[in-house]
């Protein structure tokens, strides 16, 4: 997948703390060594992708990572979403200045900005469109984006912001707000008083003002926001794309997995496969976990001190016997509901990844997986 130059976009995604940044990271650094130009845009807020790729910070400008080989002609750009920036940058590109400058001062805008729900997914949406226009004119200045979804159990979250940014503007309440910016004098009728003068009670005089004062130097740009959106999503179900759902070997991270996987295949998006991620490997399957045990009982009885040391390690065998299979018996379940998603297994290493050398291990991993 990396290797094919048709191979665009690709989105990783799946629950909090299943390893989506370090995946995201090693396949973006893996591409990059094996000559594509890649942007890795992560939305996670955590700073671990800046860390393991030696940049003290990330922002919302793609900048390069050094020591990435590029002696096949590849090249590693990383970037992390600022999504107030990203609002403003896009309010903006799109809107008159002296509007703009409304916008931007007004104080709903700003709370809207920078902590209203769902937000971030849409401004996600904006910035993949915005990278994707860059890579496909011109220069041609990346062949390859990876995107690292927000750590959340609403991870997909981004795929519904077209959807629910047009149940906003198409709203009542929307509409109700513009009726006095929009309309002639005849709209301010003693109904919209009624229902002004219940919101003053609930909202605030000032707040309410804010708030249609927003919403009236805005209506420009809610058209254009989403045919944005919607051309984003398209853009994300069409050929040249792939998404890759993480998760650990945990029954909670395996349904969601289970919950991603079923809601691509709704939306009608496609799926590469699934990464079960820290698995864990005995690597003496002929010692089972109930035969430690039992050596283990034995081995107490005697009460001899090297008996005892013996019997501590077959303890431990036992205890990690009963998790892998554990891990097995969800990895089988997780298949044997989804056949036709294809999946492989990352060992769980002895220490976190926090460097170019980690992640390229990560990438060898996956890349030794797919390949077997």
């Amino acid at each position: 997948m990396l290797a094919d130059t048709d191979t665009q976009i690709i989105v990783c995604c799946g629950s909090g703390g299943v390893g989506k940044t370090t995946a995201s990271a090693a396949l973006a650094l893996r591409a990059a060594e094996q000559g594509r130009r890649v942007c890795v845009l992560t939305i996670d807020p955590a700073r671990r992708l800046a860390q393991s790729m030696g940049l003290t910070e990330l922002d919302n400008t793609p900048r390069p990572v050094s020591d990435v080989d590029t002696s096949a002609g590849g090249s590693l750009e990383a970037m992390m979403l600022d999504m107030k920036r990203t609002f403003d940058e896009v309010v903006q590109a799109h809107a008159s200045p002296e509007k703009a400058r409304q916008v931007l001062a007004n104080p709903f805008y700003v709370a809207l900005s920078s902590s209203f729900a769902g937000t971030q997914e849409y401004m996600a949406m904006e910035k993949l469109g915005q990278l994707h226009a860059e890579s496909v004119e011109g220069d041609r200045r990346w062949d390859l984006i990876v995107v690292d979804t927000p750590p959340s159990r609403s991870a997909l979250d981004f795929l519904d912001a077209p959807e629910r940014l047009s149940s906003l503007l198409d709203g009542r309440f929307i509409k109700l707000l513009l009726a006095p910016a929009k309309g002639p004098a005849r709209l301010l009728s003693a109904g919209f008083g009624v229902v002004t003068s219940a919101l003053n009670k609930v909202l605030g005089a000032q707040v309410l003002t804010d708030v249609q004062t927003f919403v009236a130097a805005f209506d420009t740009l809610f058209g254009g926001f989403r045919q944005r959106a919607e051309a984003t999503y398209a853009l994300l179900q069409a050929g040249g794309n792939a998404f890759i759902v993480v998760a650990a070997p945990e029954p909670d991270a395996m349904r969601e997995a289970a919950y991603f996987t079923e809601r691509l295949a709704e939306e009608q998006m496609p799926l590469a496969g699934l990464v079960v991620n820290r698995v864990h490997d005995v690597g003496t399957e002929q010692l089972t976990a109930a035969d430690a045990e039992s050596g283990s009982r034995r081995l107490r009885r005697r009460a001899k001190s090297a008996d005892a040391a013996t019997a501590d390690l077959l303890d431990v065998h036992a205890a990690r016997a009963q998790v892998a299979e554990r891990e097995r018996t969800l990895r089988r379940q997780f298949a044997a509901a989804h056949p036709r998603v294809g999946a492989v297994a990352v060992p769980a290493l002895s220490s976190d990844v926090h460097d170019l050398d980690g992640l390229r291990s990560i990438g060898e991993l996956l890349g030794g997986a797919a390949g077997s």
